[in-house]
């Protein structure tokens, strides 16, 4: 899916490592502050290889075509459950030389999309660390409700940290298989 005439947006596939390691190295300084820690390992193609392979979990991409298809974002649904539940995790990032472009509502919009119309799901849930205003504004623009706070829900650049929990429903229909 194009977001913008010159950025795409599409599912991650294990060729997409390389790329997606090179982001994750090019952005490891601007990243720290919202990051759990990550050991070496992290910034590997192979290590990248394995996450975009996670059984439970779907990842999409975004692409600067104009710079020879330069990953510079990256959104997942983590934790992805089915039956009466039908609820994932997301979690993004974008470039730090990227931000500011509306980049990813557009992204978020599009993972809700897929979220819905092509894993079924119910229900997207969202943590952001309190003082991440802009990462709050991103949630609420895409309809995301603010629902709770998670006192000490992650271990992020070396602490506990708190959470402001949100949630987008995305349809009332009842699980696949519980449909008539």
């Amino acid at each position: 899916m194009l977001i913008s005439p010159d950025m795409e947006l599409r599912r991650a596939v294990p060729e997409d490592a390389e790329r997606l390691a090179e982001a994750v190295v090019r952005n490891r300084e601007f990243m720290t502050p919202w990051e759990p820690y990550r050991p070496e390992e992290y910034y590997t193609v192979r290590e990248q290889a394995e996450r975009i392979a996670e059984p439970g979990g779907a990842m999409w991409l975004l692409f600067d075509r104009a710079a020879g298809d330069r990953v510079v974002g990256r959104a997942a649904l983590n934790g992805i459950h089915l039956g009466p539940l039908c609820s994932a995790n997301l979690g993004y990032w974008v470039d730090a030389d990227y931000r500011g472009r509306g980049l990813i509502p557009a992204t978020v919009e599009e993972v809700c999309r897929a979220a819905r119309d092509e894993l079924g799901l119910h229900r997207v849930e969202a943590g952001t660390l309190t003082d991440n205003e802009a990462s709050q504004r991103v949630l609420a623009k895409c309809g995301f409700v603010r629902y709770g706070l998670a006192p000490k829900f992650l271990h992020i650049n070396g602490e506990w940290r708190d959470h402001v929990l949100f949630q987008r429903i995305l349809h009332d229909e009842p699980p696949a298989y519980g449909r008539p």
